[in-house]
């Protein structure tokens, strides 16, 4: 309708109403078949990564994008189709893929410092002359469930070998159902659950449980936004290399302590018995794993000199819990058949930086020498 001669057109508000209509009605149709079909995933494995842009050599999880150029999804597809472990499996390459937790990720360490890069360097053959190719899918946060996760998905992904580096705090009972990642994959934890005989409590408060409408676009905006963002991050990693923001100073890892002798409520009076810790999510990772094996690893620690370092090793564990963690770990293996490496005190404390569990360019760099020499002797032509 138009208006009087001067005057602007009155508005249609019936045409109006009916785009609007329209518009309402397909953005429903769209939220309840994207409900129905629960696409997030197959969306994660469309990338940009390994195509336009390199893989990335470290699983995405950063706190500031605009510094690290990084993010942590939770999406388990796209956080493997954006890392290098992704590409085609090379013709001669033996494939070794790397779990484990921050340190081994790489806290505070630029990329070619980590433990998988250092290894690399090496240029370990296999006894069938294959060529050694690390991988790091390590992931900061301290949880077996969540490496078995890992495990659990890289299987498609053609390894030849897993490293799996684990300390006591990643045994911890309370310590499985912490990560997000963990608690944002439910699904894959029940089916994983059923599969291995894991009794993981699914009614648990901190998983997060999707009714219908948490499933539509609205309510997994936050998910779609992440898988964008990351994809849109790859160009500025591949021109940077950044993917982690490292502080030009940090809080040293403490030397001094008070004489504690507990651990997540057990002490010297109440040892730790195997049913403690989560000995049962290795042995389901080393069966999950089939054919490929598993070199399990007690990873280093920091070893105190100072006030009360006769009670405690530092700030993570007491001396007698530690200990007995150790004769367990070990008792495992043993009765399991496992692949294990037991390295708690390989490395001088001076290497160790922020944590008990994090080390210095140096002490990784020796970390890797200790490792290649096993692997060497387990799997290698030792030629290097």
């Amino acid at each position: 309708m138009t208006g009087q001669k001067g005057q602007p057109p009155h508005p249609d508000w019936r045409f109006i109403g009916r785009v609007l209509a329209k518009a309402s009605l397909l953005f429903a149709i769209c939220n309840l078949v994207f409900a129905a079909l629960t696409p997030l995933e197959a969306l994660g494995r469309l990338s940009l990564y390994n195509r336009l842009v390199p893989g990335r050599l470290r699983l995405p999880y950063g706190e500031n994008i605009a510094e690290s150029y990084n993010l942590s999804p939770t999406n388990l597809p796209a956080m493997f189709a954006s890392h290098a472990v992704s590409r085609a499996k090379e013709a001669g390459e033996f494939r070794v893929v790397v779990l484990g937790d921050s340190g081994i990720w790489g806290w505070l360490l630029e990329t070619e410092d980590t433990l998988t890069a250092q290894l690399n360097r090496l240029h370990l053959k296999a006894a069938d002359g294959r060529k050694m190719t690390f991988y790091n899918l390590a992931y900061p946060q301290l949880s077996a469930a969540k490496d078995l996760l890992i495990l659990d998905e890289v299987q498609a992904h053609e390894p030849d070998l897993i490293i799996w580096p684990v300390t006591l705090e990643s045994l911890a009972a309370e310590k499985q159902l912490e990560p997000p990642l963990v608690r944002e994959n439910h699904t894959r934890m029940a089916l994983l659950a059923r599969a291995t005989d894991l009794e993981f409590d699914l009614n648990d408060s901190q998983w997060r449980h999707l009714d219908f409408w948490d499933q539509t676009i609205l309510g997994r905006r936050r998910d779609l936004a992440d898988l964008v963002r990351l994809q849109l991050l790859g160009v500025p990693w591949a021109a940077t290399g950044i993917d982690q923001h490292i502080p030009e100073t940090y809080v040293p890892r403490a030397n001094d302590f008070e004489a504690d002798s507990g651990w997540h409520g057990f002490t010297e009076d109440h040892p730790l018995k195997p049913a403690d810790i989560a000995l049962e999510i290795l042995a389901a990772g080393v069966n999950r794993a089939g054919a490929v094996p598993v070199l399990i690893i007690n990873e280093p620690i920091f070893i105190a000199d100072g006030r009360s370092s006769d009670r405690r090793y530092n700030s993570f564990y007491p001396r007698p819990i530690y200990d007995r963690y150790r004769e367990l770990l070990l008792a495992a293996a043993r009765a399991g058949g496992w692949l294990y490496l037991d390295l708690w005190d390989r490395i001088p404390g001076s290497h160790f930086t922020d944590t008990p569990v994090h080390l210095d360019p140096a002490g990784t760099g020796r970390l890797a020498e200790v490792i290649a020499e096993e692997l060497e002797r387990r799997f290698g032509a030792g030629d290097r």
